[in-house]
């Protein structure tokens, strides 16, 4: 996917490079996660930066780690992480998703992540285009996020890591029900590329 200032690629042994690039230059990202925080295995406490590493790696290499990594010529300078259900079974305020859950859906978005140079000049957005862009070529569904809503309030972009409500609005992601105090569920049917 291409706009006027960014280029998104996918997520694979190709641009994982680029991807470990950003992430150390950035310490691992929100404390040597490497983004492993939705997966099965976590980034717990008691993971290290290096497992989170060796981690993530492996899942790159065994076509089971997804997302979208925007580039800024041929730097990356962000991301949005996706993937099916089962690839990514961690969300935060799980209890209550739970709580007032009907159906899964086919695809989840759960993370982005933005060079601190590029913040606020539209990587999010590029991100989550480029997201839905490889979501329709992987055949399409219902995708969910849980963005949080910002409107009124003071919110550091950096504390930020599923991006704002409005953004997903912007992209046809309709409000399904509220999780905590300021997140939402929201979904959006991405049909197919034939």
């Amino acid at each position: 996917m291409q706009n006027n200032l960014y280029i998104t690629k996918a997520l694979d042994v190709t641009t994982w490079p680029d991807f470990e690039r950003l992430v150390e230059k950035h310490n691992g990202v929100w404390g040597g996660c490497w983004c492993m925080s939705f997966h099965s295995e976590g980034a717990t406490k008691s993971t290290t930066y290096e497992q989170n590493h060796q981690r993530k790696a492996q899942r790159v290499q065994e076509g089971r780690a997804h997302a979208a990594l925007v580039y800024a010529g041929e730097v990356a300078v962000g991301w949005c992480q996706f993937g099916p259900t089962d690839e990514l079974p961690h969300i935060k305020h799980r209890r209550e998703y739970a709580a007032g859950l009907t159906d899964l859906p086919d695809w989840r978005i759960t993370c982005f992540f933005v060079d601190l140079e590029y913040r606020k000049k539209g990587v999010a957005s590029a991100a989550l285009a480029g997201a839905l862009t490889q979501i329709a070529a992987l055949g399409g569904g219902i995708v969910e996020s849980y963005p949080e809503d910002v409107n009124g309030r003071k919110v550091s972009s950096t504390f930020i890591h599923n991006a704002t409500l409005g953004l997903f609005e912007q992209y046809g992601f309709e409000r399904v029900r509220q999780l905590g105090k300021n997140n939402w569920v929201v979904r959006k049917f991405v049909k197919p590329i034939p």
